[in-house]
């Protein structure tokens, strides 16, 4: 039986969904309740008393940092612990969120084990005990739903790829533009002639590529096979340049592998991200890109 509460906040259902079925799978003594933005979960938080709050950054209506300021001004929440669940991992963003009180920072993609020691980290004794109480143990073996999606997107093996920021992965660094093996029609050209360069981010690698193709809904990129890639459905952050010095970070999820050549030795692979962020501001920089990609291409 619940005996802990915690909020879910995030304006992305898919990673509201896989932060509650994390916390139900690993400490199903935490009761979870979800908010699309900071104004629902303040609305929540008015009415009822939660243990937790895991909050995504950038939402509309009120982001995450407005809603920790409001929640430290608030008796009952002073102490509560916050983690803050979001794309900008950039020190500024960091040293930001510690001034105003928040608790922990994860930033996503993350995995379930990612999640699980932060939980632990800040709920402490509390957590343990209640997990005592239940006959549960935070030591417990991986469930049998967990071991099940594993197997339907095991990872190939391949070179482990050392994380770069999104500056790495452009022009002569990118692995696609170097060695004169470029993939076929890999990309458009941007305004200097220049392919459209993405760095998709995972929880634990760092695909470089090259943009093919990309709608309000999903991107789909090109990339060289000698990198270690996703499984279909683990979390990815697109960082994509939208102004000089600017780059949007969306959120989405891995909807379709593909070998780009109709061979089993092929050198490049199609990735395709569904992107799930509602925040307007998020979908105004994806226009943006678009616009900068389709004139690229004329």
């Amino acid at each position: 039986m619940a005996t802990l509460k915690a909020l879910v906040v995030d304006d992305a259902s898919f990673v509201r969904d896989l932060i509650k079925r994390t916390v139900r799978q690993r400490f199903p003594v935490i009761e979870t309740t979800d908010a699309q933005n900071g104004r629902r979960a303040q609305s929540l938080m008015s009415r009822a008393n939660f243990d937790l709050v895991l909050c995504d950054w950038e939402m509309p209506e009120m982001s995450g940092l407005e809603l920790l300021q409001w929640m430290r001004q608030q008796p009952q929440y002073q102490d509560v612990p916050f983690i803050m669940i979001t794309s900008r991992g950039d020190k500024d963003h960091v040293v930001e969120a510690v001034k105003e009180g928040v608790s922990e920072y994860l930033g996503k993609p993350f995995s379930p084990e990612g999640l699980s020691k932060k939980i632990i980290k800040v709920m402490g004794r509390r957590l343990k005990e209640a997990m005592d109480s239940s006959g549960k143990s935070l030591d417990g073996p991986a469930d049998a739903f967990k071991e099940s999606a594993a197997l339907l997107t095991q990872k190939r093996e391949l070179p482990e790829t050392k994380k770069e920021p999104v500056a790495a992965t452009a022009g002569k660094n990118n692995p696609l533009l170097t060695g004169g093996n470029a993939a076929p029609d890999s990309g458009r050209a941007g305004p200097r002639g220049a392919m459209s360069v993405a760095s998709v981010r995972f929880s634990d690698s760092t695909l470089k590529s090259v943009v093919k193709d990309i709608n309000l809904t999903e991107v789909r990129v090109i990339a060289k096979r000698d990198q270690a890639f996703p499984g279909i459905l683990d979390q990815a952050v697109v960082d994509m340049e939208v102004a000089e010095g600017q780059v949007a970070r969306l959120n989405g999820y891995v909807h379709q592998l593909q070998a780009v050549d109709k061979r089993q030795d092929t050198d490049f692979v199609s990735v395709t991200i569904r992107f799930v962020d509602e925040d307007p501001k998020k979908l105004e920089d994806l226009s943006r890109f678009i616009a900068r990609f389709r004139a690229g291409g004329r």
